[in-house]
């Protein structure tokens, strides 16, 4: 096409911007385009009616006066143009009605419609041309169907500026009938149809981005498969060009709708960001890396598409976008690289744009599939082995070009491979300088060694992972292509030897946390550790582990707690290699117990402190999240023992097991308080080791406990008084608590004061008060001492039992047994017998606060037994041998085992429960007290509390303490105290139907207090069984027997017939059976006694012996039949007073 017409960019912007003083100044050519604008623009009346436009119009028209061919633009405007729209649009209904295939208005014309229009008027000339567009517009039915419509008006040259001024006015005049989308896609199918458009949109410029949008809408998905595609391109380029400005925004359209990728390539190399040919390329860069890296999936399709089928087109490559795009980066590769040959430097300045290329290489490699060129190869491996300046910008673009060469392994040649292989050499080399002059911590060098390990173990997608991560994109590499370099690897650079000796002299990192980006050293060793390196090279990892645990801060980094996971599996599971089996060294006693040593809540004996030796041998202060490590590892340690002890065993292997001196000395709970309520700890930690407690060590982790210090941190947080403030600021020591409570029965005054500075404390700032608090206890088993004396003492007991509980229960139980031992108890004394905790003075069964502390002391250790059996099972496991047939006294199987674990917990907690019940009988000086706040009811409430919770955790417990039985003075007690007891509704049948009469009347006086205090059905039906077996027990119990069973169980009927007065008829009618044969006895004995005086008798003695038998047997049917009258006395003014009966 003629450049002289298209429209230039000066013009343009001049003309949208109404600059009409740059308009004065151009040139005839520059304003050809834009006559048919400025003509109406002077000629007809504006609606801006200042000074400012009215001098404006003058001057514009001076500068049309000196134009000849403005007048046949006037005479284009004297046209009828209403007239002119009513012909056209009939014209067209009626070409739609006939669907005509060819335009009538002008095929009749003899000598061509070019010379016709030259021929022509101006009205005729408009009618001509606005003939055709119409036709040509109609003809199109999709816009993707692009077909060329020839038409001698528009395809001639020489009338160019005539048509386009026709054209201008003919738009401008009609709008509607003329709308600029549908003149678009019919221009577009013309010869001279875009310079045509161009011109068009320069005379209506507000119309130019509706025009655009239109065109890249109505586009191909791929433009350059197609020609109607090619030719929209070209049309936008054109209107680009013609408005610079809007060149970002088509593209920015074109991107959105995804359609035109050569218009958006073209676009970017076409415009100028700045001046110089550097920042346009780094515009397209940023621009292409956008399309393929963006979070967008169906932009990045979209553009991968477009790179895949443009290295498939047949047509001439030096035209396509996508040969104009290679070329620019290769001239950018070209631009980047260091001259030479050699592995020369690469200045700091263009190491950020370096990097950003390298990762567009690997998106267009990796995810649109392009092919490199041999000079792209060639300029991309002198790229990537040169030597950048040691800078954090540095360290990125080595590790760029590490993963470029794995995920671009084409890249190396056989020629090619001893440049990479010193390049890497290079690296391994200029490591250490490069991360002690960049600052950083995480080089390239941890980077290698990781590739190398994962090379070593074949762990391939380990390795693609690394490569995915590390470029930021997710692209498919075949595992095959990486054959050359893993040798390349293995055998040229890193041996396994090589790999597990360097990594353990590889430094720590200093204060590691999870803010610490990049590839660590323990990346490294966690997958050295994982494929058992270490293990089977018998390199020692222990110190390297060790100091990296006491180099670590919060927030936690999330690959310690899987680093500490194999390495206490290399330590527990040995690693065969061939015959022999080895494993990794644990941590010693001495150097877990160093960590805790500077904890504020210390745990560890002075002895053991002074005898630790540090590694390094320096003092190191352990924070929190080292401890939390070391303590993870320790829990982590005894699981994995516990777990493959059976295996470790049956290959008769003895593992190391720590002393159980080590856990006590650990301020386990109160790290445990701080795993939960700090937010960087890490979930795996944080998870597992709730679960370990839970497991191993319940007694650390009590629900009621936790729930009450979660309390009293709540209360205790909010004590914000002036007045507590005062009194917290009291100076006290150990001494001066002593002292105080020794003389606190005459001045309490002065305990209390202490006591509430006390407790007003942190916990981890009162542990030097644990032994006295613990000797106090006994001394507050007085009468005379102020209730709230022992409560605030108990009170600061417990803020000490969230830091130390160990210590403190142990201490306790002690302090408090009645009988004091040879030797005081240990814990492991009081776990394998929980029952020593009750075996203490009997004046704390009467001191509330003091019991309180007994009772949780109890619950703990019945926990910790149970822990204690369990983990006592799984170290010592059963392993069967062969010819156990001929064994005299053979193992018990693991079923065999667990029960009778099972029968010893039961046993040990069914004591416990039968001692709680028996403290919870009155003294003989407290059965005359009557009032409801007696310290004997508190006693009992405790009680009933922790029984509650024992029932409930364990159902069968209920039913065995109930077939053991208990006092029946005790019932109301239990029935009315303990919210679980309705549980003992479901096993009363099978307590009934026991053979011993003691177990069925004890069974038949709870259903009676169960039926008050549950009146449900299933309390009615168990009653309506206890009054069917007293029937049937009637008729089956012999005559002595009688008295000893309906005795005690008459009263049982009366609460029955309270709770369910539906059981009259049935209790009268067994009432009304034992009364008559009752007295049926009494006449038959009377009988038998009047004939056996009468009778004669050799032997005098055995007649005196019968008499007296017969005696008591009377006056026990006598009390029975008193039994049985008040009984039915008692029911029937139930019956008539009470109410709610009937």
């Amino acid at each position: 096409m003629n450049p002289r017409f298209e429209v230039p960019s000066e013009a343009f912007s001049a003309i949208q911007n109404v600059d009409i003083d740059r308009i004065a100044s151009m040139e005839e050519s520059q304003l050809r385009a834009l006559l048919p604008c400025l003509v109406r623009m002077s000629l007809c009346a504006p609606l801006d009616v200042s000074s400012a436009w009215v001098d404006g119009r003058k001057q514009v028209l001076r500068v049309l006066s000196g134009l000849e061919v403005v007048n046949s633009i006037v005479a284009l405007l004297s046209v009828d143009f209403n007239a002119l729209e009513q012909d056209a649009r009939k014209e067209l209904q009626l070409r739609t009605k006939l669907g005509e295939s060819e335009n009538l208005s002008t095929a009749h014309i003899q000598h061509g419609l070019a010379l016709e229009f030259e021929r022509s008027d101006p009205a005729r000339r408009l009618r001509i041309l606005i003939s055709e567009l119409l036709f040509v517009s109609s003809q199109i039915r999709d816009p993707t169907d692009f077909v060329h419509r020839p038409c001698e008006l528009f395809e001639s040259e020489v009338y160019m500026e005539e048509v386009s001024d026709v054209l201008c006015i003919a738009q401008a005049e009609l709008p509607i009938l003329l709308k600029m989308p549908k003149i678009a896609e019919a221009l577009l199918r013309m010869k001279f149809g875009p310079l045509l458009l161009c011109r068009l949109i320069a005379n209506v410029p507000d119309s130019f981005y509706q025009v655009c949008k239109s065109l890249i809408v109505s586009g191909e998905k791929q433009d350059e498969e197609t020609t109607g595609g090619r030719r929209r391109t070209e049309v936008l380029r054109m209107l680009s060009r013609m408005n610079p400005s809007q060149a970002l925004t088509i593209r920015a359209l074109a991107v959105e709708q995804c359609r035109l990728p050569g218009l958006a390539v073209h676009l970017s190399l076409d415009h100028k960001l700045g001046g110089t040919e550097q920042e346009r390329l780094s515009d397209v860069i940023g621009f292409v890396s956008g399309l393929l890296l963006g979070s967008n999936s169906q932009v990045r399709n979209w553009f991968s598409q477009f790179i895949r089928s443009g290295q498939k087109h047949k047509y001439s490559l030096s035209s396509s976008p996508l040969h104009a795009l290679r070329k620019h980066l290769l001239l950018q590769l070209k631009v980047i690289a260091p001259p030479g040959d050699g592995h020369n430097d690469l200045s700091e300045r263009q190491v950020v744009q370096a990097s950003a290329l390298i990762r567009l290489y690997c998106a267009l490699k990796g995810i649109a599939g392009m092919k490199f060129t041999e000079e792209e190869t060639r300029q991309l491996l002198h790229l990537l082995t040169s030597h950048p300046c040691p800078t954090p910008a540095g360290i990125r673009f080595i590790s760029l070009g590490l993963c470029m060469l794995l995920a671009c392994p084409l890249l190396i040649s056989q020629e090619e491979e001893r440049i990479v292989i010193k390049w890497i050499n290079w690296l391994v080399g200029e490591g250490p300088r490069f991360e002690r002059e960049s600052g950083v911590s995480s080089s390239f060098s941890e980077m290698l060694l990781l590739i190398a390990i994962h090379f070593h173990a074949n762990q391939v997608q380990a390795i693609l992972d690394l490569v995915c991560s590390t470029l930021g994109m997710k692209i498919h590499i075949r595992p095959n292509s990486l054959a050359r370099i893993s040798l390349m690897f293995m055998q040229e650079i890193f041996t396994e030897q090589v790999v597990t000796a360097h990594a353990v002299t590889v430094p720590v990192t200093p204060a590691l946390s999870g803010s610490v980006a990049g590839f660590l050293p323990v990346h490294c060793l966690y997958h050295l550790l994982k494929n058992r390196s270490f293990a089977k090279n018998k390199v020692p990892v222990k110190d390297w582990i060790y100091k990296q645990i006491c180099n670590t801060t919060s927030p936690l980094h999330p690959l310690l707690p899987p680093l500490l996971e194999v390495f206490v599996n290399s330590v527990v599971v040995p690693t065969q290699v061939g015959a022999r089996q080895f494993r990794n060294s644990p941590l010693t006693e001495r150097e877990i117990l160093s960590v805790f040593k500077s904890s504020s809540v210390s745990l560890v004996r002075t002895s053991v402190s002074e005898a630790v030796m540090e590694v390094d041998g320096t003092e190191r202060t352990s924070g929190l999240t080292a401890q939390l490590l070391m303590l993870y590892y320790v829990l982590l340690y005894e699981d994995c023992l516990l777990n493959n002890m059976k295996h470790l065993v049956l290959n008769n292997e003895q593992p190391h097991s720590y002393s159980s001196k080590l856990m006590p000395q650990i301020p386990i709970k109160y790290l445990l308080h701080q795993c939960q309520n700090n937010n960087t700890t890490s979930p795996p930690i944080s998870s597992f080791a709730t679960t370990a407690f839970a497991t191993h060590y319940p007694h650390l982790c009590l629900v009621e406990e936790w729930l009450g210090e979660e309390m009293e941190e709540e209360e205790s947080g909010g004590r914000q008084g002036v007045m507590v403030m005062e009194r917290c600021k009291v100076s006290c020591t150990p001494e001066k608590l002593k002292s105080s409570l020794q003389e606190v029965t005459h001045n309490p005054s002065r305990a209390i004061l202490l006591l509430e500075a006390l407790n007003h404390r942190q916990p981890h700032h009162l542990m030097e008060y644990a032994d006295v608090v613990v000797t106090s206890l006994c001394g507050l088993l007085q009468d005379d001492i102020p209730r709230k004396v022992k409560e605030m003492v108990v009170q600061l007991w417990r803020r000490l039992n969230t830091i130390m509980p160990r210590k403190l229960r142990v201490n306790t139980v002690n302090a408090l047994t009645i009988t004091k031992p040879v030797a005081p108890y240990t814990e492991e004394d009081i776990t394998l017998d929980p029952l020593i905790v009750l075996r203490c003075d009997t004046r704390v069964f009467r001191c509330p606060p003091v019991l309180d502390i007994v009772l949780k002391i109890l619950l703990a250790y019945m926990a910790a037994s149970r822990a204690y059996l369990s983990a006592y099972l799984q170290r010592t496991p059963n392993i069967s041998r062969r010819n156990t047939e001929t064994t005299t006294n053979p193992l018990p199987s693991d079923q065999e085992r667990e029960e009778l674990k099972g029968a010893l917990v039961a046993t040990q907690e069914s004591a416990a429960i039968q001692i709680l019940l028996e403290i919870c009988l009155p003294f003989t000086s407290e059965k005359t007290t009557e009032s409801k706040l007696s310290v004997i009811r508190e006693v009992q409430c405790q009680v009933c509390s922790l029984l509650h919770q024992m029932f409930i955790a364990d159902p069968y417990l209920a039913k065995l303490v109930h077939f053991h039985g208990y006092s029946s003075e005790l019932l109301p007690v239990a029935v009315a105290g303990i919210p679980s007891m309705h549980i003992c509704l479901d096993f009363i049948p099978e307590l009934l139907s026991q053979p011993q009469q003691d177990k069925q009347i004890f069974a038949i006086e709870l259903v009676s207090h169960l039926c008050l205090q549950y009146a449900l059905p299933k309390s009615l039906s168990v009653a309506r069984l206890t009054v069917n077996v007293m029937s049937t027990l009637l008729a089956v119990l012999p005559e002595e027997k009688l008295s000893q069973f309906f005795l005690p169980t008459l009263p049982a009927l009366i609460r029955i017939c309270q709770a369910f007065p539906p059981m009259y008829e049935d209790v009268t009618s067994l009432l009304i059976q034992i009364g008559r044969m009752v007295s049926s006895q009494m006449a038959a004995n009377d009988m038998s006694t009047t004939h056996t005086e009468t009778s004669f008798s050799h032997d005098y003695l055995s007649l005196k012996e019968n008499a007296k038998l017969q005696i008591a047997q009377k006056n026990r049917d006598r009390e029975l039949r008193s039994a049985v009258a008040k009984t039915f006395h008692d029911i029937v003014q139930l019956a008539v007073v009470n109410k709610k009966v009937f």
